[in-house]
């Protein structure tokens, strides 16, 4: 790989890095933060509304795509502030107390949150700009990468440390981290030909042509089929994994083994997984590399229902969570490359954010509907994780009508 790809995906890594920080620190800091200082588990189970500005990016997304500075550059128009934003953030929660301000500990919060969900969308515009074909599996390892190392830093890593540093410290080393990548941001250099050039690629559009582009792909042969397949080609894998950890419990494993086998190996099996998408999606057409991985993720699946079944040995259990989590992350990484090889580049944040929103929104269905199964219709956790399974096999047949309405080839950008 050329010096050029280097930076860039250590660009990309650096700035998806810190954006999994704020949502890390959320979902596993927060709580146990909250809970040592006393407050109701009522107010510690509904943070997760927090997260909302994720949710709703794409529709701020358009703005974020129309608007920027050519001086400075269109993406880090955005990408700067929205990081300085963040870096301050963190540094004014670092000073206030929970006792008495709860409500403005969990607005700086939601902030953060606010700032990261729109810096994703320049970043993603700004990698769709960057990237040329060839790397499209590499830089969106990165991002998977980047973001997943993020969130364990800040959710995990600051946690431990935190009885050495404090939980003041925890805020203020995320801070340091922001204005950190603030700073190397601030000195990456956008391509020209995507800032500049009347009529080129770069060249704004009116909300008149982003509107017709917008329908006029939404028109284009195979784009249901895609957005189908983008929304549920999660579903079965997310309904298995919120009640595999129940399951243990239930079958006796204790909090300690589950959180070494899920969430420490299962985690490193996520992040070797997500780095082998970008190798498979670079040696592969990416739908062949997304056939390939889409049947691959099917046997831990598999492996789950068995243990479910037959009942599960430790060994077991930290095989299928390996592979389980290996698999599941270079789906997500082939995923990823192949949304941006779709991507219209002349409105990239924003067809690439509608296309994640897609992605993430379709897979939210999974945990209520496994829960539903489970406690409403009796179904037992082998019945739930064989139609998972089933599921999972089922949406691999929605890549048949993908492939006859691939795109050809385009010629490789020129290389910046």
């Amino acid at each position: 790989m050329k010096t050029t790809s280097y930076r860039k995906l250590g660009l990309l890594s650096a700035l998806y890095f810190v954006q999994g920080l704020p949502y890390g620190f959320q979902t596993t800091a927060l709580p146990v933060y909250l809970r040592t200082q006393g407050v109701s588990l009522m107010v510690i189970s509904s943070i997760g509304l927090l997260a909302a500005p994720w949710m709703g990016k794409a529709l701020w997304a358009p703005l974020v795509d129309r608007y920027g500075s050519e001086r400075i550059g269109r993406r880090k128009s955005w990408i700067l502030p929205m990081q300085a934003g963040m870096a301050a953030a963190c540094a004014a929660a670092a000073f206030v107390p929970v006792q008495g301000a709860l409500p403005v500990l969990l607005g700086l919060v939601f902030v953060m949150n606010l700032f990261a969900a729109t810096q994703d969308i320049a970043v993603d515009g700004f990698a769709v700009d960057l990237l040329e074909p060839r790397e499209l599996g590499w830089g969106n390892s990165a991002q998977v990468v980047g973001y997943k190392v993020g969130m364990l830093t800040g959710g995990g890593l600051l946690v431990w440390m935190s009885d050495a540093i404090g939980w003041r410290g925890l805020f203020l080393t995320m801070a340091g981290l922001s204005l950190l990548v603030l700073g190397v941001a601030a000195l990456a250099r956008e391509p020209r030909h995507v800032a500049e050039g009347p009529g080129g690629e770069g060249a704004r559009l009116s909300w008149d042509e982003v509107k017709e582009r917008l329908l006029s792909l939404w028109h284009q042969p195979g784009t249901g089929w895609m957005l189908l397949f983008i929304g549920t080609y999660k579903l079965g894998e997310t309904m298995v994994d919120v009640l595999f950890k129940p399951f243990l419990v239930d079958m006796g494993f204790t909090a300690a083994q589950i959180g070494q086998w899920v969430g420490t190996w299962g985690t490193v099996a996520s992040l070797l997984g997500s780095a082998a998408g970008g190798l498979l999606a670079s040696r592969m057409p990416l739908l062949g590399a997304l056939a390939l991985a889409s049947c691959l993720r099917v046997f831990p699946l598999g492996g789950e229902w068995w243990l479910a079944l037959h009942g599960p040995t430790a060994s077991g259990v930290i095989a299928v969570t390996v592979a389980e989590h290996f698999f599941g992350g270079v789906l997500t990484t082939v995923l990823f490359a192949f949304m941006m090889s779709r991507v219209d580049r002349r409105i990239g944040a924003t067809h690439y954010t509608l296309l994640a929103s897609v992605e993430v929104l379709g897979k939210s269905p999974g945990g209520p509907l496994a829960g539903l199964l489970a406690t409403g219709a009796g179904w037992s956790y082998a019945d739930v994780f064989l139609f998972g399974m089933v599921l999972s096999v089922a949406f691999v047949l929605l890549l048949f009508p993908l492939r006859r309405t691939e795109p050809s080839p385009q010629p490789a950008s020129p290389p910046v």
